[in-house]
C-alpha cells in the first residue's frame, strides 16, 4: 500500500456536512464474495428508476468481467494513488478501505446526486465500508448477498474469470470471502439473502427496502447458509 494513503486512512473521517447527507438520502448497500450475483441484482434494480448506482473509485486497475473489459465511470472511477490522497486530504470519500491490497472508496459527490434526483442510493461495497457507513447512520440498509451453497460459487467464478485468475488470487479470493462472511456473522449489520434466483433475490430487496425494520422473513435461513459456506471455504482452505 502506498505508504502516505496508509496514514491518510488510519485517521480518516468525513466532514460533519456529509454525516448530515448520509441520514437525508436513503443508502442501501450490497455487500457478499465475488461471484454472489452483485452486479445482476444492481442491474435489475437500476431498472426500475428508483435506484441511482454509486460508482466506487478505485486504485486497482480496469479487470476482466464476463469477458468484457470494465469501463471507467461505469464500474468504476479508476484513478491512481496521488488522485486518492488529494480526494482524502479534501474529504471527498464518505468512506475509504484497503481490500485485497488496493483502495475502494465510496465520494460524497454520488450520495448528493442520488440525493437531489429523490433515489435510493446504491452500491456494492466491501464489508470495511459498511461499518463506516453504519457510524454515520445506522439507519443504512446492508444486505449481505450469498451464493446458495460452495459448489455453485465456484463455479460461478469459473465461469466468470475462466483461466484468468491464478492459484495464488483464487486463494486470497477464499481468504476474502471467509473474512466477509465472518463479519457477517458476528455483526448485526447486514440482512443476509441467498441469491439462487435472481427474481426470488430481487422481491427480497424490494421488502427489505420496503419494511419497516428493513428486514426479510428469509434470513435466518440465508445465516445457516452463511455458516455452512463459511465452513466449506475453511476446509478448502485447508487442504489447499
Amino acid at each position: 500500500m502506498h505508504p502516505s494513503l496508509a496514514s491518510l486512512l488510519k485517521n480518516y473521517s468525513p466532514a460533519p456536512s456529509t454525516a448530515r447527507l448520509i441520514k437525508s438520502t436513503p443508502i442501501l448497500l450490497l455487500v457478499g464474495p465475488t461471484g454472489a450475483g452483485k452486479d445482476a441484482l444492481k442491474d435489475r434494480l437500476l431498472k426500475t428508476g428508483e435506484y441511482h448506482h454509486i460508482v466506487s473509485h478505485t486504485t486497482r486497475p480496469p479487470r476482466i468481467n464476463h469477458g468484457v473489459i470494465e469501463e471507467n465511470g461505469k464500474d468504476y472511477h479508476f484513478i491512481n494513488k496521488e488522485i486518492a490522497e488529494d480526494m482524502l486530504n479534501k474529504k471527498l470519500f464518505i468512506e475509504a478501505k484497503i481490500y485485497s491490497g488496493n483502495l475502494y472508496g465510496t465520494s460524497v459527490a454520488e450520495i448528493e446526486l442520488a440525493n437531489k434526483e429523490g433515489k435510493i442510493a446504491m452500491t456494492d461495497i466491501e464489508v470495511q465500508g459498511v461499518a463506516e457507513y453504519k457510524e454515520l447512520d445506522p439507519g443504512v440498509m446492508a444486505v449481505f448477498l450469498l451464493p446458495p451453497d460452495f459448489e455453485t460459487w465456484q463455479a460461478r467464478l469459473g465461469r466468470r474469470y475462466g483461466d484468468v485468475v491464478d492459484a495464488d488470487d483464487h486463494h486470497l479470493r477464499l481468504d476474502t470471502a471467509l473474512y466477509e462472511l465472518k463479519q457477517l456473522l458476528s455483526t448485526e449489520y447486514y440482512v443476509a439473502v441467498i441469491n439462487d434466483d435472481l427474481k426470488n433475490t430481487f422481491e427480497q430487496i424490494h421488502t427489505i427496502v420496503s419494511s419497516k425494520n428493513h428486514t426479510t422473513p428469509e434470513e435466518p435461513k440465508a445465516r445457516i447458509v452463511a455458516e455452512k459456506l463459511a465452513k466449506d471455504i475453511q476446509v478448502y482452505l485447508n487442504k489447499a
